[in-house]
Parts: structure tokens; sequence; C-alpha cells
């Protein structure tokens, strides 16, 4: 059986190399969010205190623990920033992560203060002592991970061009209040904030959030083995497909016919609700 692909119309190509470097920028950064916020503290090696939010962040491995985020160059000046230069003189960083709570005064540290100004005192954030690094954590912040740098990658010379700061975390420090009674942290009570394209952010709370068990243990039925007018309904979306084509067995003769005889003649609105209600075996039943 084979899938109906649809094409968007009106689809804007660019080639990269074509462009001048803000557009990419800004065309990437609003494509790629909501992109998780390190907020990183260094010290030089004279000691010197500096602390800065980077969205090019995320966490790549758990076996090692291995965090990588990226101090861009400026895209104005080519300059690079004073975390990539205190890293390459004191290997060690603190990341900590970025609530709603807290994310004014992380857009604060993102000013462009010169060298030796102490972004702690100038945001208003306490800094604590590390146990392991020598860089300082923010007390503010519900989750710390003290790192050491295994290496530093730079991608290039000219303004905009990333520089890969690969860290292994040594300790990590977890407020108790953001844990649940399973020792996991909550994503309901730690609020985290993620950085979107331009001056936009993204709170991670309310309806913003939401669970989607993952299929990793189980092999779903797939969209493809669908009857053509399932697939190719005005009513159900892509997600309601994708919720029957998780389901792990095709419906039986008796189902289908239970189903026909409980809900009469097919509805695809009333379909789609019950797939949006938890009734999506049943639904796919009626379906059929």
């Amino acid at each position: 059986m084979n899938l109906i692909i649809h094409y968007l119309c009106n689809m804007l190509t660019f080639t990269p190399s074509e462009l001048p470097l803000p557009k990419i920028h800004q065309l990437l950064l609003g494509s790629v969010g909501p992109r998780p916020i390190c907020f990183a503290s260094t010290i030089d090696k004279n000691g010197q205190r500096n602390l800065a939010p980077f969205s090019f962040f995320n966490v790549f491995s758990a076996n090692p623990p291995i965090l990588v985020f990226s101090p861009a160059r400026s895209g104005r000046t080519g300059e690079t920033k004073h975390t990539h230069d205190n890293v390459k003189e004191v290997a060690e960083v603190v990341i900590n992560v970025v609530t709603y709570e807290m994310v004014q005064q992380m857009s604060l540290a993102s000013s462009p203060y010169p060298k030796g100004v102490d972004e702690f005192i100038k945001t208003g954030f306490t800094p604590i002592a590390s146990e392991i690094v020598r860089p300082f954590r923010v007390k503010e912040s519900p989750v710390q991970m003290e790192c050491v740098v295994e290496n530093v990658v730079e991608l290039g010379q000219s303004g905009g061009a990333g520089n890969l700061i690969i860290c292994k975390v040594v300790k990590m420090h977890i407020d108790e209040s953001v844990m649940n009674e399973l020792g996991q942290i909550d994503q309901t009570k730690i609020d985290l904030v993620a950085r979107m394209g331009g001056d936009w952010y993204c709170r991670a709370n309310g309806d913003a959030i939401f669970e989607l068990q993952k299929p990793l243990t189980t092999c779903g039925i797939g969209v493809d083995v669908l009857p053509e007018h399932i697939r190719l309904s005005h009513v159900l979306t892509g997600n309601d497909l994708g919720v029957l084509g998780n389901l792990e067995q095709m419906p039986t003769v008796n189902e289908m016919n239970e189903a026909k005889t409980k809900y009469g003649d097919l509805d695809y609105n009333l379909a789609q609700n019950m797939i949006r209600n938890g009734q999506a075996k049943e639904a796919l039943a009626w379906l059929f």
C-alpha cells in the first residue's frame, strides 16, 4: 500500500552560502527552537568571574555525561566571547539551567560588558562555590552542573562561527523542590524557559508541555497499513493518523462489527474525538 505524500505549496528555498549572515542567522534561529539555555559560569586565568547565556546547547551523552554549548563569534565584529576565551585558559565551567523566575536577570547577563566586568554583580545573581571545579554556581538556578571541558572545537574564524565547548559533568546539584516522589525532575515544577527566534522565548509550563509515550519497546502498525479512506480523510490530521499508527494491533473482524453496531454509519468527526479522548483502538475498529 503506497503512502500518499502531500506537498506544501508556496515553499521558499534558500541557499545559505548566498545569504547575508544576519539573514541565515535569523532563519536558523527562527526555525530551530525552542532551544535550551546554557547559563555558563567561567573564570579566566586570573580568577575573574564571567556569567553568560547561550542557546546553542544540549545534552549529547549520558555515559559519559556530556553537554555541548557554542559561544559563537560575534556576527558584527568576529570577536570571540569571554566564555570561549575563559575555558581555553581554565578548562572548567558550571552550566546552570534557566527558569522563568530568573529569565530577566539571565537576559541582562547577555549584555556585551567589557572583559573584567562581573556579571554576577551586574545581574544580582548569587555566586556559590562549586565542589570540584573553580567557577561559581548560580544559587538561583535549580540545577547546577559542574563540568570539566573535554575539548573545544572551533568551526571558523569569521563572524557567526561557532565554537563547540564539549563538557563532561562531574557533579550535579538539584533543588529538592523540583523533584517528584520517584526522584525525577518534575517537568511541571521546574518551569524552564527556552530561546526562540528574535526576541522570543518559550516557557515550558502549563499548556505548553504535554506527555507523549515513547514507543521504546513497542512497534506500531504504521500509517502505511491504514486504508486509503482513512489516510486521505479531510478530517483526520497527521497527529490523528500518528495515534492510529502507534497502535500495536489491527482491529479484528469482531471489533469492527461491534464498533459499527455501536456507532452506526461512520462519522469522521466523532472518530476524531474518540482518538483524542483515549479511544483510539475503538475508533480504528469503527474507521475500518
